[in-house]
């Protein structure tokens, strides 16, 4: 049962966490979660399945609720499929105070969507975060994984504008 389950995880991914676990004293091989998570959801098309989980579980010797724990806390792991581009916009208080919430009405307007909805031609996918650690440049969104600050409708528009032609 734990090969079959292994088995999902593709021989370049086992690799790679090879590699990436040596960093870490044998005892340890739960703390490259993150770093299994990250490129399993890569390698599937930007999303985690159960079973993909419970394979990451039992390549790191760990319980499959403590994989569960972080896939579902940290906003950068997806357990259901994603547009091509994630717009995660910031709305903790520092970009509140600075426009935020008018921001992200105008991302829904602009994309036709409401939050944790993907645009019907699969481009986009918006969601909402606490935060992204950028408190000193609000309002901020980060958009796959490059980071968009001091942001402004205008500013908005001519990022998705550029995003809808890639």
């Amino acid at each position: 049962m734990i090969e079959e389950k292994k088995s999902l995880l593709s021989p370049s991914i086992r690799e790679h966490l090879d590699r990436w676990l040596l960093r870490y004293p044998p005892e340890h091989r739960r703390s490259g979660v993150f770093e299994a998570l990250r490129v399993v959801q890569e390698e599937n098309g930007g999303s985690l399945t159960v079973p993909l989980m419970d394979a990451v579980a039992d390549f790191l010797g760990m319980p499959n609720i403590a994989v569960y724990e972080v896939a579902t806390f940290y906003t950068m792991y997806y357990l259901s499929p994603m547009g091509k581009h994630v717009v995660n916009v910031c709305t903790n208080i520092s970009c509140s105070l600075n426009g935020a919430d008018s921001l992200l009405s105008h991302i829904k307007k602009r994309l036709n969507i409401e939050l944790n909805e993907t645009t019907a031609d699969g481009k986009f996918t918006l969601k909402e975060v606490e935060c992204l650690g950028a408190c000193i440049t609000p309002p901020v969104c980060q958009i796959d994984k490059t980071y968009h600050v001091n942001l402004t409708p205008e500013k908005i528009d001519e990022i998705l504008a550029a995003l809808k032609e890639v």
